[in-house]
């Protein structure tokens, strides 16, 4: 019985990792394309910020090798969306809370199996008060924005989710 047990959880757990993916042994690398940027706003360094952490996300949790060509899995795209945008009306009409949005177009190919590809946007926000300046707010909104959507890049590409 104990036998048959160990067998089972060591078989069933061969896709899994503590760490969250569940990539095929058989895909080895990731090719990240350069993602551009693809709408009138935000810092003009934005897209090699955002294909810095999402290189950094894969190489720290997979075990995959990161190749600038020809990988198993690739993803590429552009951030279409920087949008300032006033949330939480008050009574003068005035917005309560301002709120940064950063939007990402990602298209997903796994090489290994073609059925797992798909193109998506994904988007995260942050809020900031009304009473101060998107500049007094970027160095700080902006990484959280970006950590959060290379998690459900991450999620969706290499944990399945």
């Amino acid at each position: 019985m104990l036998l048959l047990f160990f067998c089972l959880t060591t078989t069933g757990c061969r896709l899994y990792s503590f760490t969250g993916s569940t990539l095929s042994p058989d895909v080895k690398s990731i090719t990240i394309n350069n993602f551009t940027l693809a709408t009138a706003g935000g810092p003009a360094n934005l897209p090699l910020t955002f294909n810095e952490r999402l290189r950094e996300y894969y190489q720290r949790y997979t075990n995959l090798k990161v190749v600038p060509s020809n990988g198993d899995l690739v993803l590429e795209g552009s951030i279409t969306g920087y949008d300032l945008l006033a949330v939480a009306p008050t009574a003068q009409d005035q917005a309560g809370v301002n709120r940064l949005q950063i939007t990402v177009l990602v298209r997903f190919y796994n090489n290994k199996d073609e059925s797992k590809n798909f193109e998506q946007s994904f988007s995260f926000y942050q809020d900031f008060p009304q009473n101060q300046t998107l500049s007094q707010n970027e160095s700080r909104l902006i990484p959280r924005i970006l950590d959060q959507i290379v998690l459900d890049i991450f999620n969706k590409t290499a944990a399945d989710w």
